[in-house]
């Protein structure tokens, strides 16, 4: 009895040990190259607006398709996000009527670009850095004619993590 009690046990612990838990992949978003944080500048006309670099963000849509991104500048700078058409092979991203989501204006977005490992952060790690055109529909400061203003300038690069990068 006790040879059976054994091998019954033995049996079970060789079924248990050969069941394979496998977890499902999680994966990354259909933009992972794009997708990031990024610390930017604004300037018009080669003048820096803002002094030091503000934090926004490109974020895969709910879709999460290779064909479409947001941009969010997180209310630091026009209070702007939207969704841009991207071009994944290329890292590149443009919209020439980009609604709004925080208030309802429009946008155009141009010459949108992801340059991977170009970029290099506050401390001189190698990092991915984004550039881009944006006008806003709202712009009274009306430095050129309507229905578009000022071509504001947009680059920057990624956050890498590290404390000593944020600004």
């Amino acid at each position: 009895m006790k040879k059976l009690i054994f091998v019954a046990i033995m049996m079970a612990g060789l079924f248990a040990m050969s069941c394979k838990r496998t977890l499902p992949d999680q994966g990354t978003t259909a933009t992972v190259k794009m997708s990031n944080g990024w610390w930017v500048t604004y300037s018009l006309g080669g003048v820096s607006l803002l002094g030091d670099p503000v934090f926004m963000s490109t974020y895969n849509t709910a879709g999460n398709t290779a064909d479409s991104m947001w941009v969010d500048d997180l209310g630091k700078f026009w209070d702007f996000k939207g969704v841009v058409g991207v071009d994944y092979k290329a890292l590149t991203f443009s919209n020439p009527m980009c609604i709004n989501d925080y208030y309802g204006d429009t946008a155009k977005i141009a010459n949108g670009k992801v340059l991977l490992k170009a970029g290099h952060s506050r401390a001189g790690n190698v990092t991915d850095s984004i550039y881009f055109e944006i006008q806003y529909s709202d712009d009274d400061t009306n430095m050129v004619a309507a229905p578009y203003f000022n071509t504001y300038i947009v680059s920057g690069t990624a956050r890498t993590g590290f404390i000593e990068d944020d600004y």
